[in-house]
């Protein structure tokens, strides 16, 4: 359509406005006799929200004024389709081939109710293109579905055709689920539409308020957030605050994933995004955990562009194979406690699930294999604080002699560990070694969509924190329920702390450090999952048994032999260089704190 006809159309439509409205006489209506009072037309007063019906030639007029070729799809009757396999439910319409709901069959809310991550009430994922006449979005349109399956290399496909036509030409949307899968493929193809369709990308606009599908909506939405991946290989986010927050990519994006605890909504391109704006918020609606959107252009090549969604839960080695980077959406932890998680703990439980249905059983056999794993630390760590203890006498002579001179203290420490072939870090540095599988365990278990809704003893949910007892008031910092798993755990490393005092030469504030620290946590993981608790304190009685039997191999007088043989051996031993040099930046030091 040339300007010409545009203008003729609206001039035409003008006219029969003006005349509908101005010089079209109402049909007359014979009188009818009646005992009824009769009201006079001066007394009718219109309601205000009467809808005014236009004509069926005006109405089509506002079409063609708007889509121009393309009304003739803004007619038709709305169908709503389903694409269902053994793990997702898709309910996707005819009109604009929107994705109305997302069910997923294997997982409930926590009130134990269907879980859908996305729905028409809550969500909004829309597509528009530019045209001639302007940008139209595609949920304006109809199509005819035709729904399929096939298939391909052994695995079953669903595949929903959706067409839209006219004489210049057709659009198209196909979307393809695969048996067993959370990812659902989408495609758009153009044909013909030349000069009608201008757009040389698809606009996407992606709203979705998350549901509050956990029982604790804080620890919900401290793991709720945005997550994107840049095309050059680089992981973001938006971040886990409750402010408001926005953010413009200006380089290319692969993927986008609306991230919550244990489960992700994402789009994944083909090619790229390009031209991404995403925001965050969260709402004061309790029933709401985040409330987030998304922004995005999916260029077109040849009037093809092809897409991913995927609506599934956040299973590490699930999401991993997806495409690269999209795991990122289970955090693992920091980069120098996340390989464990990655490496050793996933697999692990990957493969103890094929045995055992029982959660916590899987925990006690993870952490019997880990400390088997390192046992031989644990060891070198029990040996190193024997000797410390040990040479005990000697360090009290040396406290009595120089106590008033923390330097010359230092150094005369030095030369006595050089002498009797001590190290005061041979039994620390193993603890320190294990110190990554301790820390991530903090990260894993409040993320292992595993332990969600697995019970264990008297814990309904190994996923949240086991509410043994409720109080009637709120501790500051405690909460309003009392952790069973957190308190034995407690109790159990107060009593480890105890243990290992009498192992070692630690003596005032940081004797006392070995009691604070546990009583701390306890405030800390009262409202953690009950699984992280439980894990550490099966920790700490497997520590117990480990130190308990290397005490029945390890004789104190044995180690005192071995003690004084070094220090007949090392009696005339010189310092070593760095000995010297160490020695001698301590008298730097003390002669600038004298001066």
């Amino acid at each position: 359509m040339d300007k010409n006809q545009a203008t003729g159309l609206i001039l035409f439509a003008a006219v029969i406005l003006t005349y509908s409205l101005f010089f079209a006489s109402n049909p007359e209506i014979p009188p009818v006799e009646s005992t009824e009072p009769t009201i006079e037309a001066t007394q009718t007063t219109p309601q205000p929200n009467t809808a005014v019906l236009l004509p069926d030639s005006l109405l089509d007029a506002q079409r063609q004024l708007q889509f121009g070729e393309l009304a003739s799809w803004t007619l038709g009757e709305e169908q709503n389709l389903t694409l269902e396999n053994e793990v997702v439910k898709i309910t996707v319409s005819t009109k604009g081939g929107v994705i109305k709901e997302v069910l997923l069959k294997k997982y409930f809310s926590w009130q134990n109710e269907p879980l859908f991550l996305l729905d028409s009430s809550h969500s909004s994922l829309n597509y528009s293109l530019d045209t001639r006449l302007g940008k139209v979005d595609l949920n304006e349109f109809y199509f005819s579905p035709q729904l399929s399956s096939e298939i391909i290399e052994g695995v079953s496909q669903q595949i929903l055709t959706l067409r839209t036509s006219s004489a210049s030409g057709e659009l198209i949307q196909k979307y393809t689920l695969s048996e067993g899968q959370y990812t659902l493929e989408r495609s758009f193809e153009i044909q013909g539409l030349q000069g009608i369709i201008t757009a040389k990308s698809i606009r996407i606009d992606w709203e979705n308020q998350i549901k509050a599908q956990e029982k604790d909506l804080a620890e919900s939405r401290r793991k709720t957030q945005v997550n994107y991946y840049l095309a050059e290989g680089s992981y973001d986010n938006l971040g886990l605050s409750d402010d408001p927050e926005e953010v413009k990519v200006d380089q290319p994006v692969k993927w986008i994933g609306f991230s919550q605890r244990f489960f992700t909504a994402g789009i994944i391109a083909d090619s790229v995004f390009q031209e991404v704006a995403l925001t965050q918020s969260t709402p004061s609606d309790s029933s709401i955990v985040r409330a987030m959107s998304a922004r995005l252009f999916l260029p077109l090549q040849n009037g093809q562009a092809k897409l991913t969604h995927y609506f599934g839960p956040d299973q590490y080695k699930t999401l991993k194979a997806i495409t690269p980077g999209f795991e990122e959406n289970v955090d693992m932890g920091y980069f120098f406690v996340s390989w464990v998680n990655k490496y050793i703990v996933v697999h692990l439980f990957e493969f103890l699930e094929k045995y055992f249905n029982s959660y916590g059983i899987i925990i006690i056999l993870i952490v019997l294999l880990i400390k088997l794993a390192l046992s031989p630390l644990t060891y070198k760590s029990y040996i190193g604080m024997a000797k410390m203890r040990v040479i005990k006498p000697e360090i009290d002579e040396l406290k009595e002699k120089y106590g008033d001179d923390a330097t010359k203290m230092q150094q005369e420490q030095m030369k006595l560990f050089s002498q009797l072939g001590v190290s005061p870090i041979s039994g620390c540095l193993p603890l320190v070694l294990q110190m990554p599988f301790l820390f991530a365990m903090f990260f894993f278990f409040p993320n292992a969509i595993e332990l969600r809704q697995e019970s264990f003893l008297w814990a309904e949910d190994l996923s949240t924190y086991d509410e043994f007892i409720k109080l009637p008031f709120t501790i500051p910092f405690y909460g309003a329920h009392v952790s069973l798993f957190t308190l034995l755990m407690t109790i159990s490393q107060v009593l480890y702390a105890h243990f290992n005092n009498q192992l070692t030469t630690a003596t005032g504030p940081m004797k006392n450090l070995g009691y604070v620290m546990p009583v701390m946590f306890m405030f800390v993981l009262n409202s953690y999952p009950a699984g992280l608790s439980f894990y550490y304190f099966v920790s700490n009685i497997f520590t117990f048994g480990q130190q308990a039997l290397i005490k029945l191999f390890v004789d104190d007088s044995k180690i005192r032999q071995k003690v004084e043989e070094n220090k007949l051996k090392n009696v005339d031993k010189k310092k070593s260089k760095f000995q010297q040099r160490l020695e001698d930046a301590m008298k730097a030091a003390d002669a600038n704190k004298k001066k």
